[in-house]
């Protein structure tokens, strides 16, 4: 436990933080997953949708710095190659 009140203040305004990361992250996650599976069964225009919101929420994270700004560029990226290889394995 904190000794003095400036450590009580710190760590009041670390647990606000964490779980306001981890309502973040939990919800760019899911996201993700709901691209991810659309592409997998083939739904493109799903997973096309999805990834709108799913890339609204990683820019969002990647600004806040809730995830490394290159984390973000990097899942968005690997989202649109998913949903490129379902549109190719369609055709």
């Amino acid at each position: 436990m904190p000794n003095n009140p400036s450590t009580e203040k710190r760590l009041r305004q670390t647990k606000v933080r964490t779980e306001r990361n981890k309502s973040i992250k939990s919800a760019m996650k899911t996201q993700m997953k709901k691209v991810l599976q659309s592409a997998a069964d083939g739904d493109i225009a799903t997973a096309e949708t999805e990834y709108k919101l799913a890339a609204k929420k990683i820019d969002r994270a990647g600004a806040k710095k809730v995830i490394h700004a290159n984390k973000a560029a990097r899942a968005k990226s690997r989202l649109q190659r998913a949903i490129k290889v379902a549109k190719e394995s369609a055709a």
